[in-house]
């Protein structure tokens, strides 16, 4: 569900845009830039770092998220709120729900970044096709390997406390 940010939501925002400003104007890095708001306050920063690191996965959210773990010493962020300079990506999208991330507000649209060169709305895209359509192929083991590699998963899922619910 969207709805319209608040006056309180647009300065926090209006910081994730002028970090995507920073970013390009001053380190040379493509514009986007990403906060974590917990309780009111800024816990964490980032911009996007990918070619600096060689890292494709180091985008504004995903910087935040881990800066923000970092700060906090957890890896969920229930009480917290993303704000961002763009609407994420596919992957920063959902980094924001494995986060558990209860809300994000953003600045520029997937359109606005596709018309800027940007392939969010193609990756988009991608995803919605099934597997086979999609341009990266997908080889899925069966067999010996494919069972093993389940039998890890049980192992882990064995080992915890309480009983795993699945996720289907």
């Amino acid at each position: 569900m969207k709805t319209a940010p608040s006056e309180a939501d647009q300065g926090f925002l209006a910081r994730a845009i002028d970090l995507s400003r920073h970013a390009l104007e001053n380190e040379g890095k493509t514009p986007f830039g990403a906060i974590v708001m917990i309780g009111g306050d800024i816990v964490s920063e980032g911009t996007s770092s990918v070619v600096e690191l060689a890292d494709p996965t180091a985008h504004a959210e995903v910087m935040a998220l881990r800066n923000a773990g970092k700060s906090l010493g957890r890896h969920l962020f229930e009480d917290g709120v993303m704000y961002a300079s763009s609407e994420p990506c596919p992957m920063c999208l959902v980094a924001c729900y494995w986060a558990r991330l209860p809300r994000i507000v953003f600045g520029a649209t997937s359109h606005d970044v596709a018309m800027n060169g940007f392939e969010d709305l193609q990756l988009y895209r991608q995803l919605a096709y099934p597997a086979e359509r999609r341009s990266m192929r997908e080889d899925v083991a069966t067999g010996h390997l494919s069972e093993k590699a389940s039998d890890v998963l049980r192992s882990w899922a064995a080992s915890l406390p309480e009983p795993v619910v699945p996720k289907l």
